[in-house]
């Protein structure tokens, strides 16, 4: 075979290798593809900082108790220890003082009235025979007839209450606390049942929020809350469920409310955030 012909063959040869490529059908062209590829593994998702997701409720910090301080007697104020709202007050710390000086006259004229009474006693008791160094000897019967008789009874009991009418003029704090809603001021007049001030039990504060009907699950009677304040968010306060609305409001909504431990960072009015895991 001479070289023209070994040229010829080996050119035939290749053709038809070309032409069996081209007519396999697509599949197995794509199969033998992905025979050949490597395939390499995918990036693992960035790990959740937290399995569940943490839900922060806008509420308000709110007092247990606002306590009033009421005067007892209608009398001028002589002296007033509030000079601010917001100032701390202890308990039973005097903080209003009332003039005294009608009630201490009265008390002069019944103490007067009572020496009477009593002389007017003795007088009765002396009058059925008995003397004066043994009027204890008289059966008692005849002693509490002439107390009623001489007004002795009266004049005593209204003694009594006289001087215990005075120890109201001393007016002290029922509690301990801040002051809010100042209402009277030095030289005013006191009247029962008007209060001069109320004091807030800064020590006995909650949390009031709400929450939506979804999420009510998560939160239970005691559970533990974490609550933010708006004046110092980096700093965190513990709080413990102590309310749940049992009615679900027209808007899907529960009110919560959950009493906080003491802090002096707390007062009421504040804006607060809290989160439940």
């Amino acid at each position: 075979m001479n070289k023209y012909n070994v040229l010829c063959l080996l050119a035939f040869s290749s053709l038809c290798l070309f032409t069996a490529c081209q007519s396999k059908p697509a599949g197995q062209v794509a199969a033998q593809s992905a025979d050949t590829l490597t395939v390499k593994p995918a990036k693992s998702p960035a790990r959740q900082q937290a399995s569940s997701y943490q839900s922060a409720n806008k509420g308000r910090i709110e007092a247990i108790r606002e306590i009033p301080v009421y005067s007892r007697i209608a009398e001028q104020i002589v002296m007033f220890g509030i000079e601010r709202t917001g100032q701390h007050v202890r308990k039973g710390q005097v903080v209003v003082r009332l003039s005294d000086v009608a009630l201490r006259e009265k008390i002069l004229h019944c103490r007067a009235k009572l020496e009477k009474a009593e002389f007017q006693y003795q007088a009765i008791l002396m009058g059925q025979g008995y003397k004066r160094n043994h009027l204890d000897d008289a059966p008692d019967n005849l002693k509490h007839l002439a107390r009623v008789n001489s007004g002795y009874n009266e004049a005593r009991a209204e003694l009594h209450e006289l001087e215990h009418k005075l120890t109201y003029c001393a007016i002290t704090a029922p509690v301990s606390g801040a002051v809010t809603k100042i209402q009277n001021t030095l030289y005013g007049a006191a009247q029962p049942g008007e209060a001069l001030f109320y004091i807030v039990d800064t020590e006995k504060l909650k949390v009031s929020f709400d929450v939506l009907e979804n999420e009510l699950a998560k939160y239970q009677m005691g559970k533990k809350v974490s609550v933010f304040t708006v004046a110092y968010p980096s700093e965190q306060h513990t709080a413990t469920i102590s309310a749940i609305s049992p009615v679900i409001n027209s808007n899907g909504m529960v009110h919560i409310e959950a009493t906080l431990e003491p802090h002096p960072h707390l007062m009421p009015g504040m804006t607060a955030f809290t989160t439940v895991d």
